[in-house]
């Protein structure tokens, strides 16, 4: 039996998501059960309780040695405000887990790395039942933290390190104590609900903090606002563009992105965690 526990570092997600998600699973993965914190369900203004109670309940499910994995339930602004402080304090339970989300997530993501504690990976989060697709993107993520399906991977995914980020957040942590080094890494970024214009702006902040990189990959940016007049360059074109600039390998697509399609991205070497 694999045991997840699901905690909320951000935004906090409702009893009938939680208990969508433990029915597909029970359904479709017998030998998985999930373990929902109470601190997912706690409203306070725009996050899942105050800082403090975001950062125990990730504690505790992160120490808890009968637990095998951590899963981030949704994104929204939030995991950077605990993430450094959480890492720090996290105990030898906590370095064998895998730990799985995006968006948001991705500060933490980054200080786990960065930490060299556990096992963090970009992908589909509780939240995405929600989407279209979303039972598909459950399934990827079950499959992947209980070690019974690689197929969930992203397919560009070859010997060489790589991690997976949202652009935005990526470009936030970038230069704080939460980024870690990705000499040598193949980067990934996708965007949602970001005019063109932000998406060239949050480039031009990022790509001078990505030098020694292997190369970057671009996923879906998708949900484009209309702005009052066209930008006059594509998604594909602005990373191009900017990594041209900056002396970047630009190596196409990623399917990853905010959607029921998102694949999993092992932070590191795909073989890593977990064994199949």
């Amino acid at each position: 039996m694999t045991r997840i526990a699901i905690c909320a570092p951000a935004r906090p997600i409702t009893p009938a998501l939680a208990e969508a998600v433990t029915a597909l699973a029970a359904r479709d993965f017998p030998t998985v059960e999930l373990a929902f914190h109470p601190q997912c369900f706690v409203e306070q203004g725009h996050f899942a309780g105050d800082d403090r109670t975001r950062m125990a309940a990730l504690l505790e499910c992160a120490d808890d040695p009968t637990i095998d994995a951590v899963w981030i339930a949704r994104g929204g602004y939030g995991s950077n405000r605990i993430a450094a402080e959480a890492v720090a304090q996290m105990g030898p339970a906590a370095r064998e887990k895998a730990f799985l989300g995006y968006s948001d997530g991705g500060y933490l993501l980054a200080a786990l790395y960065r930490a060299g504690v556990g096992h963090p990976a970009h992908g589909p989060m509780p939240v995405d039942l929600t989407r279209e697709g979303g039972d598909g993107a459950i399934a990827r993520a079950l499959g992947w933290l209980a070690g019974l399906a690689q197929e969930g991977l992203e397919p560009s995914l070859d010997t060489r390190p790589a991690v997976a980020f949202n652009l935005t957040t990526l470009a936030m942590l970038a230069g704080t104590e939460l980024m870690p080094d990705l000499t040598g890494h193949v980067v990934m970024v996708e965007e949602v609900a970001e005019h063109l214009y932000a998406v060239d702006r949050l480039f031009f902040t990022l790509v001078p903090q990505l030098a020694g990189i292997a190369g970057l990959r671009l996923g879906r940016v998708s949900a484009v606002p209309q702005n009052d007049r066209p930008f006059g360059a594509t998604a594909e074109e602005i990373a191009r563009d900017w990594c041209a600039r900056a002396g970047i390998a630009f190596l196409g697509g990623a399917d990853i992105g905010h959607d029921g399609a998102n694949r999993i991205v092992p932070f590191g070497l795909a073989q890593g965690y977990p064994a199949p």
